[in-house]
């Protein structure tokens, strides 16, 4: 259960940190200390909720199919491949992030951008509900929850970390070195898992 959880943790937290869209809202409303427990508890819930969702039901569907695993884990590794080097390739040109705190914003506003953030990015549903929920068919009972509990844990530490660690963040994120570190973490975490996906295959 343990190996479960830590690879769930450590899968979860590759998919889940890049800079983008939802992180550098939640790093702006940390900054301004805006709202931050609305915005990052839903941020936090919404992955949780998918990832139960993919653990639970697409993983249950691809575990009653053996040969739908094999497919299941080879896609998953391919993607993890590419996911990987995407990052290591943002690497290369780091992004500088700029974040703005701007005027008073009301908590309806904050809520309504974060879930517009969350749910209408198609990569979510790709990183939870298949990816994950895809590996952790590899697992039984007990195990495949621990996978799913350690990916989530993996989203609260992120997404609460950001939120009230933002104003420290900031400063270091600001500087397009501390995302080429961040990035080449991110790609080297992918295909260390890759690996361990396509070694399971033999």
């Amino acid at each position: 259960m343990g190996a479960a959880a830590l690879e769930g943790f450590l899968l979860g937290a590759g998919l889940i940190i890049a800079i983008g869209a939802q992180n550098a809202y939640v790093l702006g409303q940390g900054i301004a200390r805006r709202h931050v427990f609305a915005v990052t508890t839903i941020c936090f819930l919404s992955d949780a909720l998918l990832i139960a969702a993919g653990v639970a039901g697409f993983g249950t569907i691809v575990r009653s199919w053996p040969v739908l695993i094999i497919v299941a884990t080879i896609f998953g590794a391919l993607f993890l491949i590419v996911y990987g080097a995407l990052a290591l390739n943002r690497a290369r040109k780091p992004n500088r992030l700029e974040s703005r705190s701007g005027g008073a914003q009301s908590l309806a506003v904050a809520v309504t951008t974060v879930l517009m953030l969350t749910w209408l990015n198609p990569h979510v549903y790709l990183d939870t509900v298949l990816m994950l929920g895809g590996i952790s068919a590899r697992y039984d009972g007990s195990a495949r929850a621990a996978f799913g509990a350690g990916a989530a844990f993996a989203s609260f530490v992120w997404f609460y970390g950001l939120g009230y660690g933002a104003t420290l963040l900031a400063p270091i994120f600001r500087n397009p070195n501390a995302w080429r570190v961040l990035d080449i973490a991110i790609g080297l975490v992918m295909w260390t898992i890759a690996a361990s996906l396509i070694a399971g295959l033999f």
